[in-house]
């Protein structure tokens, strides 16, 4: 029997992908919103392509802030997206 390949929604793009193909924002315990590139950290998650767009159409929606359940300001979106442009640790 085959091992089972967890699959997770993009909050961007709303299609469903492997869970490590996909980039996870987490916001810790202690309200730290940051990019998991290895789906290890502690905290709520929400997953993204590894596509600014991705980033961009869930800015738009609002969708990172519902699925985190706290507001997020512009500046969290800027350093999003720069640290998914440098890849930090992904691939």
């Amino acid at each position: 029997m085959p091992k089972k390949i967890p699959v997770r929604q993009c909050v961007g793009c709303r299609e469903h992908r492997e869970k490590r193909a996909l980039i996870r924002v987490v916001k810790s315990p202690e309200g730290e919103i940051s990019l998991d590139f290895k789906g290890k950290k502690p905290g709520r998650g929400a997953y993204l392509c590894p596509d600014p767009a991705c980033l961009k159409r869930a800015r738009k929606a609002r969708a990172l802030e519902r699925a985190l359940e706290t507001a997020l300001p512009s500046e969290v979106y800027d350093a999003l997206e720069a640290q998914m442009e440098a890849g930090d640790g992904h691939g």
